[in-house]
């Protein structure tokens, strides 16, 4: 019997990464329909591939309880399909739902949970079910209202989120799995080595670099943890990096593409438009706190990797640059080709297919890179890229319950009004509740309309306080952005930890401590926009020194780590020496820097006094 549920995933497998590829290169069907399909196909693979029980893939007694379940989901989606015409020329929240229309609603909603449960666990699924509470219980919404929203409008499990799985999240993953197969993962770990191999957490670094370029261009967080993941996660894994590490490390420099010139998200665009001023000088003020933000993640990648004496490999003994470019460079081609393509503005799901589609016969190029490689490799790699999708096709169905409920109770809207009332005039309570309405709005929404409404409802409060126009503005897009790192709705974690086999929670979480640093940038550059590259030339330099200097106290403060390992009270001195190089001002800098060298030097002597004579 597990023979042939086997032979039943893995077609079922194929099947759903083929019907993907389809539609990455041809007009997808109406959104509900796409979306649906891609539901349906990852529902009935995680019933198969997941007991109900332990949560574990692998082969199992066979539960029939799962076939019921799954002739269940087929009905509940296959109900759409079938009333589609219905659905689509109904009055939403006028017209009454028939009595199929609320038992269909509750299970999918009950479907959806259990099926989330299954892949990533209790976490999501509970946060769903609160969100339901509050819509229920405590906002009065009425339950009709409530399961049309989920079930028959894209505002809910079939919203956004879901499309963001279905358009390009799973081309992506596929692209990744035929890069596995075609040996690309050698020569990045070989490539990486022979350029940081020496020092310490030197894949970590490598996937810093390699998702800062990729995502100023795609501008998608959990696209470029799609193109990255593949192979830096795993790289970070076998030099010795904890799991939820390495999936907050990609999944934190992946994010920060977003913020990155000179192509960032869609939402730098939409500032250009409301300050009226070219694309180009929105990318002059976001590249200081774009590298303050990357600095940042070097920084807590090396610190952690020397505090848990993670040594480099000694030149002798890694790979040379030329030798591995000469004998396995050609496989970067199908990246270049998803680069090249995104920079000619094509759409990400058609680069990532165009990459997918050359991965094999760049790899059948040469003798060094084409042993293996059969028909049974492709077949392998579309089962095993459907595989790789299922926990980030059911958390953004999962997600889509949240953002309903925050779009149909207007949650989001009221923060920020309590936000705005809260703040009065004292600046720093309105960044801090701005900073929070931010990341509750990105949570619901993706970056653009989440900068959007903070725009409209927020920005001219921190406007009248006194904030420079284009830091208020910058201010808004930053959290945002980092929404995506910010459980418990953090898409580009859910990818990234799923990638890395980590636990979800625990990913988001060591992701915010890695990515620190990016929720203190936004607050320099609001009282020194010289960081915004404002001002005469001396400001700005003075400014970005330090600026450097206080994120390097912070990644050490967090990590515990600076040229050994600290001690509480120096830990405490770090913190308290970042806070003061992040207030502009000569005397806090002082300060600042006269701790940093107390901390530094004590250390050094230490170190100096630990080392025997002679040594």
């Amino acid at each position: 019997m597990d023979r042939s549920i086997r032979w039943i995933t893995g077609g079922i497998a194929i099947a759903m990464s083929l019907y993907h590829m389809w539609f990455a290169a041809s007009p997808p069907p109406e959104a509900m329909i796409f979306r649906g399909t891609h539901l349906l196909f990852a529902i009935v693979l995680v019933f198969l591939l997941y007991p109900a029980w332990g949560g574990r893939e692998g082969p199992r007694r066979f539960l029939w309880l799962d076939v019921a379940l799954i002739a269940v989901a087929a009905t509940a989606i296959g109900y759409l399909f079938a009333n589609y015409q219905y659905i689509v020329n109904r009055i939403i929240y006028i017209d009454d739902l028939t009595t199929w229309d609320k038992v269909m609603a509750v299970v999918t909603v009950v479907l959806v949970l259990d099926a989330t449960r299954r892949v990533i666990g209790w976490a999501l699924p509970i946060t769903a079910i609160l969100f339901l509470g509050y819509a229920v219980f405590w906002s009065g919404i009425k339950m009709q209202v409530l399961l049309e929203q989920m079930y028959l409008s894209t505002d809910g499990i079939f919203g956004s989120t879901l499309g963001v799985s279905a358009s390009y999240v799973i081309v992506f993953v596929l692209f990744g799995s035929f890069m596995e197969k075609s040996g690309t993962g050698r020569l990045f770990m070989d490539f990486a080595l022979s350029l940081t191999g020496h020092t310490a957490g030197g894949p970590g670094k490598v996937s810093i670099v390699s998702s800062s370029l990729f995502g100023t261009i795609s501008g998608s967080a959990v696209a470029n943890v799609m193109v990255d993941g593949p192979i830096t996660i795993p790289l970070m894994k076998k030099t010795g990096f904890r799991p939820p590490f390495a999936a907050a490390v990609e999944a934190s420099a992946s994010t920060g593409g977003q913020i990155m010139p000179p192509i960032m998200g869609a939402a730098a665009f939409v500032m250009a438009e409301y300050l009226a001023v070219s694309y180009f000088q929105v990318t002059v003020w976001a590249w200081i706190p774009a590298l303050l933000f990357y600095v940042a993640l070097f920084f807590a990648v090396h610190f952690e990797a020397k505090r848990v004496g993670l040594v480099g490999v000694p030149r002798s003994e890694l790979p040379r640059l030329g030798k591995v470019m000469r004998e396995r460079g050609h496989l970067f081609i199908p990246i270049l080709i998803v680069l090249f393509g995104m920079g000619m503005s094509y759409s990400a799901p058609l680069c990532a297919l165009a990459g997918l589609i050359a991965t094999l016969p760049v790899a059948l190029m040469r003798r060094s890179t084409r042993e293996g490689i059969t028909w049974r490799t492709v077949l392998e790699a579309l089962e095993g890229g459907a595989r790789d999708a299922l926990s980030v096709a059911m958390a953004c169905a999962c997600a889509g319950i949240v953002i309903g409920v925050i779009s149909l109770t207007g949650l989001g809207i009221t923060f920020t009004q309590i936000v705005i009332a809260l703040s009065q005039n004292s600046l720093i309570l309105a960044l801090v509740l701005t900073a929070v309405a931010g990341i509750v709005l990105g949570m619901g929404m993706p970056t653009t309309p989440a900068y959007i409404v903070m725009v409209s409802l927020l920005v001219p409060a921190l406007i009248k306080l006194g904030v420079v126009t284009p830091a208020a503005h910058l201010f808004a897009l930053y959290f945002a952005v980092l929404s995506a790192i910010t459980p418990p709705v953090a898409l580009a974690v859910f990818a990234a930890a799923a990638l890395a086999k980590a636990n979800m929670w625990r990913a988001g979480f060591e992701s915010v401590r890695i990515a620190a640093a990016g929720f203190i940038v936004p607050f320099m550059f609001v009282y020194e926009p010289a960081l915004l590259a404002i001002g005469d030339w001396g400001t700005i330099a003075l400014a970005v020194t330090t600026a450097t200097v206080g994120v390097m106290c912070l990644a050490a403060s967090l990590y515990g780590y600076l040229l050994a390992t600290l001690a509480l009270w120096q830990r405490a001195a770090l913190a308290v020496a970042s806070i003061l190089l992040i207030k502009p001002g000569l005397v806090t800098d002082g300060i600042g820097l006269a701790l940093l060298a107390v901390v530094g030097g004590m250390q050094w002597f230490a170190a100096r006094r630990a080392v025997p004579s002679g040594a």
